[in-house]
């Protein structure tokens, strides 16, 4: 049997890198899922149907994470379309790096709505349908950047770092109802976006890590996987790195 078998997920910000690793993963274990994107109807159409070429149930909604009532009609298409919500991954997130002494309001604005009030946001438009069922799996993405800070990228490190609180107090709030929630902080993943760097900086980064190589978004696709699936059913209110070392 598959490990998500019979289960329903969203993930948000699914259209490229580690949301798109996610959800591949998630469907050729099983899942039924539901993703959303912001840009390109195109893109998304095209994973859409990448993803249900095995028979798994595929919904993209364009949706906007940093907003409440899109989160709310996210949930509620998700229930009706689907019936129930076993897993969120709160994966929206975005950057305007710069060091403090230039950091615009509306940069630090922008990422905490981005990256945090998302995570607020679909957490508490779920949270009623996981009430009833009496189950769920809550997955939020966080950095190692949330753990030890980053400069020029404060705006950032305050979202990622609110991340592991909420998820924290959350764990404490849901638990007696089996509703389990828990943050992965990714280190150096490689991805499109890394893809456009020096690469000499790059390397750099691969020989400062221990296992002297970037992560993969499979790297964290398949934590998010143990994290969704019942093989995780006795664990919660965790942040688990997926850093090759990086912060050992």
């Amino acid at each position: 049997m598959k490990l998500l078998e019979g289960k329903v997920a969203i993930i948000t910000g699914a259209s490229r890198g580690i949301g798109k690793g996610i959800a591949e993963t998630f469907a050729a274990n099983g899942a039924d899922l539901a993703f959303t994107y912001l840009s390109s109807d195109e893109k998304a159409k095209a994973l859409a149907d990448e993803l249900s070429k095995n028979g798994t149930k595929v919904l993209p909604v364009k949706s906007n994470a940093a907003k409440m009532e899109d989160a709310e009609a996210l949930v509620n298409k998700v229930v009706e379309e689907f019936g129930r919500v076993d897993v969120v991954v709160n994966n929206a997130g975005i950057t305007r790096d710069n060091l403090l002494m230039r950091l615009t309001e509306e940069a630090w604005d922008e990422v905490i709505e981005t990256n945090l009030k998302s995570v607020f946001n679909l957490t508490k438009a779920v949270q009623r349908t996981m009430l009833k069922q009496r189950s769920g799996s809550l997955i939020h993405m966080s950095s190692v950047v949330g753990v030890k800070g980053n400069a020029g990228q404060a705006n950032y490190a305050a979202s990622k770092a609110g991340i592991i609180g909420f998820s924290k107090s959350v764990a404490l709030e849901l638990g007696s109802r089996n509703i389990r929630s828990n943050v992965i902080a990714p280190g150096f993943i490689e991805t499109e976006m890394t893809g456009k760097l020096d690469e000499k900086t790059v390397q750099g980064w691969r020989d400062a890590i221990p296992l002297k190589r970037g992560g993969s978004p499979e790297d964290v696709a398949n934590l998010a996987l143990f994290l969704a699936s019942d093989l995780s059913a006795y664990i919660t209110g965790q942040v688990i790195n997926v850093d090759g070392g990086m912060l050992t």
